[in-house]
């Protein structure tokens, strides 16, 4: 009869409305709810680690603006004549960097990527590598910053002559681990005068014959920890100068 079809659906509904509500004791003597399926792929991970990375490095031309403090009229390369690489290298950090910047010669651009390649793949740390306009031109600031540099045009030190930076023919790595020490035994930088020291084995100092000498030796670089008397521990050039 629908009278009674009516008050039995009606108790079953109260029975209903009466299980949604469970003590904590209902709750521990239930069994777990099942347990959401997996997802079916890993999940985009955030930065890759630094053993993922790899070496990139980009040639481009380089502007006028871009060397406000470095180059000028009657510097002895035109703007035309230089490069720009942008490229990784492996810091003092341990870690890998992706904003290395050095302004070369353009002729010897492609050579330096394969001197820079070999030395990410030997992971060899670099402190910063930054145009030496950062420093407003300044050899001595960059050097204090411990900045590995290129292009400046500049006299050579002690010098009434262009320096090879001044061509983009010369480069100056981890400047403080690699002093320039004159025949005297002086190192105008103070925080590097323990660098005089060429036994000593930190990060970043170039000893004769290792990987950077070598992968230098392979484009025909030489380096200035070979001179006599003045010893320029940092610097490697194509004519040796």
């Amino acid at each position: 009869m629908p009278g009674t079809r009516t008050a039995a659906l009606m108790i079953a509904l109260a029975a209903a409305t009466t299980g949604c509500g469970r003590s904590d004791s209902d709750k521990e003597s239930s069994a777990p709810p099942p347990t959401a399926p997996g997802p079916t792929s890993s999940p985009p991970s955030a930065t890759p680690s630094p053993t993922q990375q790899r070496f990139q490095a980009k040639i481009r031309k380089v502007t006028a603006a871009e060397l406000k403090h470095s180059w000028r009229k009657g510097c002895p390369v035109p703007v035309s004549g230089l490069r720009m690489i942008e490229m990784s290298y492996w810091g003092m950090d341990r870690e890998h960097h992706s904003d290395g910047r050095l302004v070369v010669n353009a002729k010897a651009a492609d050579d330096l990527v394969t001197v820079f390649r070999k030395l990410y793949d030997d992971r060899y740390p670099i402190r910063r590598m930054e145009p030496v306009d950062r420093y407003k031109g300044s050899d001595f600031d960059s050097i204090e910053a411990d900045n590995t540099s290129a292009f400046n045009c500049r006299n050579a030190t002690g010098s009434g002559s262009w320096s090879q930076h001044a061509y983009g023919l010369a480069i100056d790595i981890n400047p403080c681990e690699n002093p320039y020490v004159t025949s005297s035994g002086s190192v105008a930088h103070k925080d590097c005068v323990k660098f005089r020291n060429r036994s000593r084995r930190d990060p970043g100092v170039i000893h004769a014959g290792d990987a950077v000498v070598r992968a230098f030796a392979r484009i025909g670089w030489d380096w200035g920890g070979t001179w006599t008397g003045t010893k320029d521990y940092q610097h490697f050039s194509s004519s040796g100068r």
